[in-house]
């Protein structure tokens, strides 16, 4: 399998990090909740009916729509839809931005430039890394990595409901002088070689696998990030059950793969986003794959969650529960790991990003002493 290229980081990340302080000033007043709200009803209000639309009639109006976001610039420069434009997808491997990935690449005209990024931190699992290395080359999209800062930030370590909006910020913040570095090389290759210097630098566009299923979840602060960048969001009209139908007819392999969060997200709000923290949460969730293989595939859901008080939670689908029950997980997570407890749950997406008010609390109980407890698997 082709390797990602690595995008050089010393010549621009300093041009990011100023970038992402100035955003972030904007971004952090932004999130009021009256500006998510209105933003979240305002895009509810353009998701359309497609239940009565066959799936290749879905994949026509999605690769319509996608052109149609490509063709869009705010550039001020004359005729500047004849400028060679760069198209960068803030990518993960998953059936999201996957399928984006996809359709820009399909859309794509001569002298256009598309390319997907993902961004690398301790909150993206090897396992991850991997997959989005395979789908991007399945799709025939060239794949860059780029090393992201977010883990710096006050904002984002302290985990108080806010660490989307950093971890956004930054990355779309190191995209942005992804292409700055970009038009840098150009441009300097341009007064070496015999041709005329490009006084119009390409304009570029981001994108982001948003959905409209995304748009109605409160939590998701990243979206205030991305409309401060104005990231294009190609799926924001459709629920995702129609993106998993579009990606399966276009052959891609994780159509049905199971949701798969940065690890952030399996932190309870007020647990510090250490990279040592992560890196348990990557080693868990590893080992209870392991364990559980004979019964878990990419399209089976699971959660390890760090809780208050160091205790650990496994989350997965409720039919593997009992399997899951059957096996004694201290000598792992106690004693190898370090956590004070670990039980077992149902799975319930973004059930650590409020203060749950019912059944196990992620926040305020204490874990006991240290050892297996079994919990109750039904949600009230």
């Amino acid at each position: 399998m082709a390797r990602a290229a690595t995008i050089p980081l010393q010549r621009w990340m300093t041009t990011a990090h100023a970038n992402w302080k100035r955003i972030r000033a904007v971004a952090c007043f932004s999130s009021s909740a009256v500006h998510v709200d209105t933003f979240h009803q305002k895009a509810a209000s353009s998701t359309v009916d497609l239940d009565k639309t066959s799936t290749t009639e879905l994949v026509d109006q999605l690769l319509a729509y996608t052109r149609q976001l490509m063709n869009s610039s705010t550039s001020t420069i004359p005729d500047a839809t004849n400028i060679p434009k760069q198209h960068i997808i803030a990518f993960s491997g998953g059936v999201d931005s996957s399928l984006v990935a996809a359709l820009v690449h399909q859309s794509q005209l001569e002298g256009e430039q598309v390319r997907a990024v993902l961004g690398l931190s301790p909150a993206v699992p090897q396992e991850q890394l991997d997959l989005a290395q395979h789908v991007a080359e399945s799709i025939g999209v060239p794949l860059s990595l780029i090393r992201t800062t977010e883990g710096e930030d006050d904002m984002y370590i302290e985990n108080a409901g806010q660490a989307c909006l950093a971890c956004k910020t930054n990355l779309y913040s190191s995209l942005q002088a992804v292409v700055d570095h970009v038009n840098q090389e150009e441009e300097r290759l341009s007064i070496s070689a015999t041709s005329p210097p490009n006084d119009n630098p390409s304009t570029f566009h981001l994108y982001n696998g948003t959905n409209a299923d995304d748009l109605k979840d409160p939590t998701r602060l990243g979206l205030i990030a991305a409309q401060n960048f104005s990231v294009r969001s190609p799926l924001q009209h459709i629920p995702k059950d129609k993106v998993r139908a579009a990606a399966k007819h276009l052959g891609l392999s994780n159509w049905n793969y199971a949701a798969s969060p940065c690890l952030r997200s399996r932190l309870a709000l007020g647990v510090p986003a250490t990279a040592q923290h992560l890196k348990r949460v990557e080693e868990a969730e590893r080992f209870v794959r392991q364990e559980l293989r004979h019964i878990l595939d990419e399209t089976s859901n699971l959660r390890v969650r760090l809780l208050a008080q160091n205790r650990a939670r496994i989350e997965l689908d409720g039919a593997h529960v009992p399997q899951a029950e059957a096996v004694d997980w201290n000598e792992k997570f106690v004693q190898e790991l370090g956590f004070s407890s670990v039980l077992i749950q149902a799975f319930r997406s973004g059930s650590v990003a409020t203060n749950n008010k019912n059944g196990v609390s992620n926040t305020g109980v204490s874990g006991g002493k240290a050892g297996f407890v079994r919990a109750e698997t039904s949600f009230g």
